[in-house]
Formats: C-alpha cells, structure tokens, sequence
C-alpha cells in the first residue's frame, strides 16, 4: 500500500447525513426531556395507590399519612422556581444532572425505609430533586430546538408527558405495589433516573449561563411557611385547634410568609415577582388554580382510601378506577383547546368550576353502601371534564402579555401554584376528616362494643382500629365530610371566576400567540 494511499483523508460526511445525525440527536434529547419530567409529574401520583399499604408497613394514621404526598409536593412546588434560576446560573444540563442524582437517591432511600419518618425525609429530598430537575427539563427545550414548528412539536411531546404521565403513575401504581411491592412505586426510578443520567452528556448540549443570584431567602421563607401551615392543619386534626403545637406552628407561618412577602418586595431578583399579581386577570388564574388544585388533591387522596379500604379493591383495580377521570379531563382539555377562540376564556373557568364543584357535591354523598359505579365513577367524570375546562384556560390566562423577562417566573408560579395549593387543600381537608371521623367514632364505638364478638374487641384493644362494618363508617363519614369542605374551594374558585376575571374573546389573538411557545404545559 502507497503512502498516498495510507495518507487519504477521510471522504466527510455529506449534509444530509449531517441532518440526520442532527435529527437523531435531538430526538434522543426530547427523550431524555421528557422522561425527566415523566418521572417527575409520574412521582407525584404513583404513590397514591400504594398508600394503604404504606400506612400498614411503616404505622402511619389516616391523617399523617398525607404527609407522604405533601412532603414531596411542598418541596416540589416551593423550590420549584428557585430550580429554574439555577439552570440559567450554573448551566442547565449540569443543574439537570443534580437534581436528577437527588432523585435516585432519594427514591432508593424511600424504598427501603423502614420508619415513617425515614420515608418522609426521602420524599422532602425526591421533592428537592424533582424542583431542581422538572424546570431546568422544561427550559431545555427552548434551547435544543429552533423556534416555530419544531419547538411546538418538542413542546406539544412535553405536555403530552406531563398530562398523560399523572394517569401512567396511577396504573403503574396498581401494577407495582400489587405484582410486587409498594416499595417498588420508589425502586422503579432508579433505573429511570440511571437512563438519563446515561444519555444526558450525551445527546444534550449544556446552556448559556447568566449572571445573577438566586432567591434562596424567598424560597426557604415561601416553602417553610407553606409547610409550618400545612403542618398546623393537619396537627390540628389529631390534636384540636388548642394544641399549643397546632398554635406555634400557625404563628410561625405567619411570620415567615410575612418575611416572604416582605423579602419579595425588596430584593432586585426576586423568585416571585410580585409585579405578576398586579394584572387582574392573572391574579385570579393563580387563585382559581390554588382552589381547584387543593381540591383535586384531596379527591385522588380520599378516592384512593374508600376503593380500596372499603370497596376492597386491589392496587390495579384501584388505579384503573381513575382511568375515566383522566380520560375526562382529556376530552375536556381538547374541546377548549378548539373552543377558546370562539368564545374567549372567562366561560370556560366559570362553567370548569361550577361542573367540578357539582361532581364535589355528589363526592359528598359517598357512604358504605355506594358503589364504584353510583358513588365514585359519575362525579369522578364531572369533576375531571370541568378540571379539562380550566387546566388549559388558565395556563393561557396566567401567561398573557407577561414581560419577556417574567415569562418563566409566570408559568412556573402557575405550577408552583398548583403543588402548594394542592398541599394546602389535603391539609385542609383532612383536618376536616380527622374531625368528622372522631365525631363519627363516639357513635360507632359504643355500637362496635354491643355487638363484636371477643376477639374483635381484644384485637381493637391492641390497635385502636374498629373492624368493618364500624371502620368502614368511620372512613366514609370523614370522607363525605372532607368533600363537602372541598365543594367551598370549588365555590370560592367559581366567584372569582364571575367577578375577577375580564378576560375577553378579543384577547384571544394575545393568548393564541402565545400559547405554541407557552412554558406551562397543559394545552
């Protein structure tokens, strides 16, 4: 062989092989985006079916037990906008990364606890990894495709992933805890998490970094206060409104959300622009959706309890149970998507709450002789259609005409807004169910004690649980209780919904444009 031969330059690639690698590339990337925020927005309902058996293994009580969703929510939804401000400061493939290696952590940490408050430490830390991971995912997007068709496209995948993804969470829920074990709702994101971590150097290129300082004050101020008020409500719920823990908790919510605001107003950068509450229409779509989603958290919660505490039903059948809501809120969330131009956002809110809040009113109605098909199947389906009718209509709303530079601030307070409110609402309305449970049990007990056979009432010596049918009544009784508490939220959400919001047909050209490009991810 001649030298010139050896010395032959490598024929280079042509440009359309140059194109498809480029393709292929970004293809991979979407993949590694939205998988992240499928584990994300997956963990905060995959759980939800394994609940009743977390509560037997790790000893929790009803009301405690909704510390297992609020701790990550919290988390989640108070450090949320503070995760976004780190990927534009340290580089968002690199903050992805983090939060990603948090996330692993944390769920094998929760897979293998072994006391409930080892569980909870793990679920505050998957909440601090999935703030850190789901924003900077989202931000990704705008920087690996181009603007126009193939960002919508990238977007259009990522809203897919974050609606569909809460539905996945609930069957694979079922799947996991009743083929293996609750512990594996954790397990499975290991290999999930490993994946992208894997992939991410790989096909995703690292962003800018900006200048500036992030809020770490407003953030710890915001989300310890949430978290000391959701703690007050649901102490409250076991221990009465007099405890003096009940007392301290509410006073130091007080003044730390009294430090937030005060922080907000000061700070040259702050996580919440206070600004954003100035115009009308978008102050009432972040009220709206702190109602609707302190509500919606506590139906899936309580849902959860009654199929399978009292229906008897299995983790999979449990899961599947929620299929039609999702299904509803599918349906509902495309027929807005068409009809919004023609007649404008404020009917879509107005009648979104008043459908929600009647499928609430039936909730309410639930007792042990319902069945799936009288007591949970038709106001569940009411009540997603009117969720559908206001998920993308103040998405839209809360993200119109904002400035450039508050764009993500506002579509990340909307989610923000969503997770904490929902944490507040199941506080809220398990303090309602601890009440009305107790008040139930004064009647149940002297019933349970005339007509038990010995053995039962030895075994409720020992552990302080009525048996069914006396269980049973006491659950239900809560439940109805702490759905009809939920039905004032949905009437809260409908009056603001009537006299706050003015947003017009005429501005729909406003939110149309921005709705291709619009962060938030429920259109």
């Amino acid at each position: 062989m001649s030298t010139s031969q050896l010395a032959a330059p490598t024929p280079a690639p042509s440009s359309g092989a140059k194109g498809e690698a480029s393709e292929r590339r970004k293809r991979i990337a979407l993949l590694v985006i939205a998988t992240t925020q499928l584990m994300v927005v997956l963990d905060a309902t995959i759980v939800n079916i394994a609940l009743p058996h977390i509560q037997t293994a790790l000893g929790f009580s009803t009301t405690s037990l909704s510390w297992v969703l609020n701790a990550y929510t919290l988390t989640f939804g108070g450090l949320l906008l503070l995760g976004g401000r780190a990927g534009d400061l340290l580089g968002r493939r690199r903050v992805l990364m983090t939060g990603i290696a948090l996330f692993i952590l944390a769920s094998l940490l929760g897979g293998f606890a072994q006391e409930s408050w080892q569980l909870l430490a793990a679920r505050v830390l998957q909440g601090i990894g999935g703030a850190i991971a789901s924003p900077t995912a989202l931000a990704l997007v705008t920087t690996t495709f181009k603007e126009g068709p193939e960002r919508n496209r990238a977007f259009g995948v990522f809203a897919a992933v974050s609606v569909g993804g809460s539905a996945i969470g609930l069957l694979a829920g079922g799947m996991l805890t009743e083929w293996l074990d609750w512990r594996w709702v954790f397990f499975v994101n290991v290999p999930i998490g490993v994946l992208i971590m894997v992939l991410a150097p790989m096909f995703v290129d690292e962003s800018e970094r900006h200048t500036g300082r992030p809020d770490i004050a407003g953030a710890l101020t915001s989300t310890l206060g949430m978290a000391s008020l959701v703690y007050g409500f649901i102490r409250a719920a076991d221990d009465g409104w007099r405890d003096s823990w009940t007392l301290a908790a509410f006073g130091v919510a007080g003044v730390l959300l009294a430090a937030f605001v005060l922080i907000e107003s000061r700070t040259k950068e702050p996580i919440t622009p206070l600004r954003l509450f100035a115009d009308r229409n978008r102050a009432g779509s972040y009220a709206i959706m702190l109602s609707v989603a302190a509500a919606m958290f506590g139906m899936f919660f309580f849902i959860t309890l009654f199929v399978q505490n009292v229906l008897g039903y299995t983790p999979i059948q449990s899961g599947l149970s929620f299929l039609p809501v999702s299904v509803a809120i599918f349906i509902a969330a495309g027929l807005t998507s068409r009809l919004l131009p023609r007649f404008g956002p404020k009917p879509f809110m107005v009648v979104g709450t008043l459908l929600s809040g009647a499928g609430m009113v039936w909730l309410s109605l639930i007792d042990t002789s319902s069945t799936y098909v009288t007591g949970v199947l038709g106001p569940t389906v009411l009540f997603g259609f009117g969720m559908g009718l206001n998920f993308v209509t103040l998405t839209l709303t809360a993200v119109s005409g904002v400035a450039q530079e508050d764009s993500g601030a506002a579509s990340g307070l909307l989610n923000a807004t969503q997770q904490v409110g929902g944490s507040l609402g199941l506080s809220i309305l398990v303090t309602v169910f601890g009440t009305a449970s107790r008040n139930e049990a004064e009647t149940q007990v002297p019933a349970f004690m005339a007509g038990a056979s010995p053995e039962q009432q030895a075994q409720f010596a020992q552990t302080g649980q009525l048996p069914p049918p006396w269980g049973h009544e006491i659950l239900a009784s809560g439940i109805s209780s702490a759905f009809l508490a939920a039905v004032g939220l949905f009437t809260v959400a409908f009056v603001i919904a009537v006299a706050v919001i003015k947003a017009r047909k005429t501005d729909l050209d406003r939110l149309r444009g921005q709705q291709d490009g619009a962060p938030a991810a429920l259109h």
